[in-house]
């Protein structure tokens, strides 16, 4: 067989391969479980998110490894997982929800870079695997996040300083730019403090405020007006959805 015959046949051979990968869209991971049969555990993590049940987030969470959590900005975002070749595997499909971070030096060395390894929430893990396994192989997609309500913003801080804790977000779910405008000032970009805390330094007491919030997919929503120029401090308002 001639050289460019074979070259011809490669190429064919790797275009449907790529073609294949495109259209199934899944690739490998790992998963463990934490947080306890009820996941009380899995509050306070590194997105947050205080209280993941009062957020409306439940027991489908999980938390990333590095590679996945990329300095937070996967906070929000939903992944449907299924558990790939392990006599341990259940042939449910589920969706979980980015709300914490499997920090490196964890047990079993799972979470450290460069693994991309999903520490599941208890109930989530059992849907996928019998618990007994402890750790098993996945498929990941990243897909869109369907949430109940409008775009939450929970106001914390001071006069000096307000933070806004954002969740849920529909759509790509993991936000990358927030804006926030007074009654009467222009739209003023926040800066992300961790998680998906944002953050300003602009005096906004006594205003009305509205926010724009932008997701890892380039769409964007603008809430105005969600809390009007009474809103106090520990306060959490509902903005418009994606």
């Amino acid at each position: 067989m001639e050289a460019s015959t074979i070259v011809q046949i490669l190429s064919v051979a790797m275009g449907l391969l790529l073609a294949f990968q495109q259209v199934d869209g899944w690739s490998p991971a790992h998963a463990t479980y934490y947080g306890g049969s009820d996941a009380q555990g899995t509050n306070n993590g590194a997105c947050g998110y205080a209280n993941v049940f009062s957020l409306g987030y439940g027991t489908m969470t999980a938390a990333l490894s590095a590679p996945l959590f990329n300095n937070g900005k996967a906070c929000g975002a939903c992944y449907q997982i299924r558990c790939a070749g392990d006599s341990a595997c259940h042939s449910n499909v589920i969706t979980v929800t980015a709300t914490n971070l499997c920090p490196q030096g964890s047990n079993g060395g799972w979470c450290d870079s460069p693994n991309v390894h999903f520490d599941l929430a208890q109930p989530a893990f059992n849907q996928i695997a019998n618990l007994v396994a402890g750790h098993v192989n996945l498929d990941y997609q990243k897909v869109n996040c369907a949430r109940s309500g409008g775009i939450r913003f929970y106001v914390q801080g001071h006069t000096y300083f307000i933070q806004v804790l954002i969740y849920n977000v529909a759509g790509a779910g993991d936000v990358t730019a927030v804006s926030i405008k007074g009654s009467n000032t222009g739209w003023i970009s926040m800066t992300n403090a961790w998680g998906q805390n944002w953050q300003t330094g602009t005096v906004l007491d006594g205003q009305a405020l509205s926010f724009m919030v932008t997701t890892s997919d380039g769409r964007t929503v603008t809430s105005n007006n969600v809390a009007g120029s009474s809103w106090q401090y520990g306060q959490t308002f509902e903005g418009s959805q994606f």
